[in-house]
């Protein structure tokens, strides 16, 4: 399973509705997509081949203290109590092995690299290539609201229904078409409790508890890059996982847009500079003008799309199924 795809679908609100935890053994079989939007977006596309434009189909497994993910060319096992990674290359039967003081002894390293780096920026009279925290200038306001649309369907052998969850952001005391903002839409299919499927969720929390990392969203490159862009999404993350408790069920299916929405001086001062843009002779603004065309100033941009599925569901976990196969051998 892709890392960054699976750590997405773990901090955003693709909420598993469950009641206490309890130590379980669960098996599954899912598809999941992460689709970044715009240049960077394309970029991914480009080189992530098939998996990147059509999702990922992997196997997760989780017994005692061990969780597998698996796909049909990497995998990997993690085991908290041995505080070891195993990446797995499925095609090659080979694996590797890094302790988590290696893991933690990168993420430090990373991190004073990209201080360095900073600071070298600053001196130099550039941007910083990381940027400190973004502390919206505005003030925001935050509303959730859920809605049974009556819709059923079987997911993975369990009867679901429909809800749709919206969470908007906007700036205080103004509408969202007025001052612009955030919309965080999640299309969920909820079957009933499944306290198992917490396990998955449970155990990468576990996981990056022990690795120390203050929050687990920050490890989703692409994901850190898109909130960094649009600072009032963690904003909707963090009411969507506060409301979720009003919901009753597993989410089995769940579907998450995240759109940027601009005020109406925003999409005014855009309308405006495509019309001087679009006013310029020769051949440059011959061309200008057709992309402009093409190109339409919006009032709503999707940033990031997120879709999970459960395929399969199984309560029932080998030692095998948690185990590197036989036939692997370690790389050195």
């Amino acid at each position: 399973m892709n890392r960054v795809t699976k750590i997405c679908a773990v901090a955003l609100p693709v909420v598993v509705f469950a009641t206490a935890t309890v130590s379980a053994d669960v098996k599954t079989k899912d598809r999941s997509q992460f689709k970044l939007e715009g240049m960077l977006g394309r970029v991914v596309n480009m080189f992530g081949g098939k998996g990147a434009k059509e999702g990922y189909v992997g196997v997760s497994a989780v017994k005692g203290s061990r969780k597998v993910t698996m796909n049909d060319s990497t995998g990997q096992i993690i085991d908290l109590s041995e505080e070891k990674v195993y990446d797995l290359d499925v095609k090659k039967k080979t694996y590797t092995v890094t302790t988590f003081e290696e893991i933690r002894r990168r993420m430090r390293e990373e991190e004073e690299r990209a201080k360095k780096e900073a600071e070298k920026a600053e001196k130099e009279g550039n941007e910083p290539t990381q940027r400190e925290p973004e502390k919206p200038a505005k003030e925001y306001e935050v509303d959730f609201d859920a809605k049974e649309t009556g819709q059923k369907k079987q997911i993975a052998g369990y009867d679901t229904r429909e809800v749709i969850v919206t969470v908007t952001v906007r700036e205080k005391g103004k509408t969202l078409e007025d001052g612009g903002g955030m919309v965080m839409t999640s299309n969920e299919w909820l079957g009933p409790v499944i306290p198992e499927l917490k396990e998955l969720a449970d155990f990468d929390l576990k996981y990056a508890k022990q690795l120390s990392v203050p929050d687990a969203v920050a490890a989703a490159e692409q994901l850190a890059a898109a909130i960094a862009m649009f600072p009032t999404m963690k904003a909707a993350m963090a009411r969507a996982q506060k409301d979720s408790g009003k919901l009753q069920g597993t989410a089995l299916e769940t579907t998450t847009v995240f759109e940027s929405v601009k005020s109406k001086e925003q999409l005014a001062q855009l309308q405006q500079q495509q019309q001087n843009s679009g006013g310029s002779g020769g051949i440059g603004g011959m061309l200008a003008r057709k992309m402009m065309k093409k190109e339409e100033p919006k009032a709503r941009g999707t940033i990031v799309t997120v879709h999970n599925e459960f395929l399969e569901v199984s309560k029932s976990v080998d030692a095998s199924d948690v185990a590197i196969p036989a036939d692997f051998k370690q790389k050195k």
